[in-house]
Order: structure tokens, then sequence, then C-alpha cells
């Protein structure tokens, strides 16, 4: 099995962080595995990254968003031979409005894609890397996920399982050689090519990360053992400080202080 042809395998990698981590990826040799819901968009990457790095690169075009998801994607891996020994669970969606205002079926579809899906193909994949004794996960959650946040209640609920999940799941894994990292950005900056110059964006208390930044510093830590990433000096006293308030008085603050979104 040594020999066998090992991929990185980045969901969510047709926008956002996912497409940072393709390129980073790439332009550190690794063949890559591209998952996403739009062919049209993971086919345009797969082709840049070949011709500039000389990567093979596999376009798998699918909604994690579903039931079943993360097994369909291990099934699909199976049948192409493709062996996975770096996981990138990335894709993800947030939606900032009153619970109620929220439809059901997209707030289960939330649920599905950064709970559910991951678990799923964790669970699959990882037997692989710990019988090799190597291999790495990479968990992309937020800084919505060390509170409870009015208004995005689900997001964060989903991130709070997910950062609970990744932290616990590298301390079960660590002996085995696989390192886990749990990366926990703020909010993150506009990539140059999404800026829409018709679009006001409002300041946030601990400012803006860059895709490339959080990315290095998620790789720099897989590269490190693992660990938990959390980019921005502001950001890091306020996961730090969060801890000696009550979450139940967070909730009521950031109520008083938010415009409920319209």
């Amino acid at each position: 099995m040594d020999q066998l042809q090992k991929y990185a395998l980045v969901t969510g990698a047709s926008r956002g962080l996912g497409r940072y981590f393709a390129r980073q990826l790439a332009s550190k040799r690794r063949d890559l595995v591209l998952v996403a819901r739009s062919g049209e968009k993971l086919d345009a990457i797969a082709e840049d990254l070949r011709s500039k790095h000389g990567v093979n690169v596999e376009v798998i075009v699918l909604d994690l968003g579903q039931p079943g998801a993360g097994s369909v994607l291990a099934d699909e891996l199976a049948a192409r031979s493709l062996h996975i020994d770096l996981l990138v669970n990335n894709a993800g969606f947030g939606d900032q409005k009153r619970f109620l205002d929220i439809p059901i079926k997209r707030q289960v579809e939330m649920i599905t894609l950064q709970n559910a899906t991951i678990l799923e193909i964790t669970h699959r994949l990882l037997p692989a890397m710990i019988e090799q004794k190597s291999g790495g996960i990479i968990n992309i959650s937020s800084m919505a996920g060390f509170q409870p946040i009015p208004y995005a209640a689900v997001y964060s609920a989903t991130k709070a399982f997910i950062t609970t999940f990744s932290l616990a799941l590298e301390a079960e894994v660590a002996a085995y050689g696989v390192r886990v990292v749990t990366v926990c950005p703020g909010r993150l900056a506009v990539a140059g090519e999404d800026v829409d110059p018709t679009k006001e964006r409002k300041k946030v208390m601990g400012g803006e990360q860059t895709h490339d930044l959080v990315v290095t510093e998620a790789l720099r830590k897989l590269e490190n053992g693992g660990g938990l990433v959390i980019p921005g000096g502001i950001n890091k006293f306020a996961a730090f400080a969060e801890r000696f308030v009550p979450r139940s008085k967070i909730a009521r603050l950031i109520t008083k202080i938010s415009t409920p979104p319209g």
C-alpha cells in the first residue's frame, strides 16, 4: 500500500477557502481530488492547477448537503481507486436570519453538510490513515463555534459541533500518526476575484483574515503535528476571554448589540 498514489481531498473546492487550499496544495505538488456542486467551476480550477503545477487533479461533482453524501463520496473514491491521505473538510454555508425566517429544509441541509457529511467521510477515510500510521485531516470550523450567536443559531451550533468533534478526534488518533487540524477563522475578506464593488461590507471586531493567511496557517499547523488554528491576534484573545463569560450572557449581549437581519 505504501506505493499507492496518494491524494489530498478538498470539499467545497469551487470557491472560498476550498479554492485556496487547492491552490496551495497544488503548489506543493500534491495531487488533488476536488469536490463541489459546480462541475463547471471545478473543471476550470482543475485545468488551471494541472497546467500551472503539473499535478493530477480529479473532479467529483456532488452535493454534500444531501443525506448520505459522505458515503456516496467515499464509494466514488473507492470506485476510482483514489487513496486519500489528506482530507480537508471545508464545504459549508451560513445564513444570518432569525431562526424562524430560515426554511427548515435549509437548516437541516446546513446540519447535514457541516456535521453529518463530515462524520461520514471521516469515518470512511480514517481507517486507511490509521493503518498507514500517517495522514491528515483539516476541519474548517469558525470563531462562531465558540459562542451561541443569535440570528445565526444553527450555523454557530454546527460550527461548535465541528470544533468539539475535531479537537476530540485529534486526541484519539495522535498515537496512530494521524494529524488533525481544527481551523477557526473569523470573518474572511472577500477574495480578489469575488469582489463586488456595489456591496459595502460592515467592519467587524477582529477584522478580516485573507484566505491565503488562513490556509497557510492551517497547513503549517498540519506540518507541525496538528492542533487548533485561530487566525488573528484579536480572535485569539476573544476565544480566550469568552471562557470567563457565561454563554447565556454572551447570547443576550450579542442580541442587544446586533441588528436583526431583515
